[in-house]
Parts: structure tokens; C-alpha cells; sequence
């Protein structure tokens, strides 16, 4: 039951994230995304590794999000942490963005897709 369990204590950082799709060749905002924090799921019965979801939002326009009003994305948390197959390799599923002049182009897309966050 969803509000039996302790809330998780490995929390990914709110930030600028890649998802492992994105191109480094393309543009910057290709696969990137915006993680606010994590949510609960209410529901009793829910299953506990559904509990704890990513809130997340997408920095390109293709995004089914942001094609549907700018909606949110939901991941279960336990995914967010799961390597993910591509080309032939384990790789991190999200990796944090830590470059000063990335973010700060990430930040003005972010404002200009969701100007109300």
C-alpha cells in the first residue's frame, strides 16, 4: 500500500537532465528535460515501486507534454535510476546537465515553453 512505505532517500537533484536519447550533434534542447522533484502516488492499492513517481517536464517541442497543453511528465522513480539499452550498451537513463552555458540556454527555452514555472 502506497502510504505504508517510507518515502525514498536517493531523490534526484531538481535540475536540467538528458534523457540517453539525446544527440550531442543536435540541438541543445534535443532529449532535455526539466526535473521539479518526485511525487506520491494516492491511490491505495497502487504498487510500491509505482509510488514515488519523477516530475519532470520536457524542453522540446516534439514532447507529447508539451504538444498537450504543456502537461507534466510522470516516470516511476525506480525508472529514473534503471540504465536503459542503447546501441548495444548500458547507459544512465537521465544524466544531470552541469555545463553553466547549457543550463543558462536550457533556462531560456524553459521560459519560453513554460512561461507560468
Amino acid at each position: 500500500m502506497a502510504y505504508d512505505i517510507p518515502p525514498p532517500t536517493d531523490l534526484p537533484e531538481p535540475g536540467f537532465y538528458y534523457h540517453f536519447k539525446h544527440d550531442p550533434t543536435g540541438p541543445v534542447n534535443n532529449y532535455a528535460y526539466y526535473i521539479y522533484g518526485v511525487g506520491h502516488h494516492t491511490e491505495e492499492g497502487c504498487p510500491t515501486d509505482d509510488a514515488f513517481m519523477q516530475v519532470y517536464r520536457p524542453l522540446y517541442e516534439a514532447a507529447y507534454a508539451y504538444r498537450h497543453g504543456g502537461l507534466f511528465d510522470l516516470r516511476p522513480l525506480r525508472m529514473f535510476y534503471q540504465p536503459a539499452a542503447w546501441q548495444g550498451k548500458s547507459v544512465p537513463r537521465f544524466a544531470r546537465i552541469t555545463d553553466p552555458d547549457v543550463i543558462a540556454q536550457l533556462e531560456r527555452i524553459k521560459r519560453q515553453m513554460y512561461p507560468a514555472f
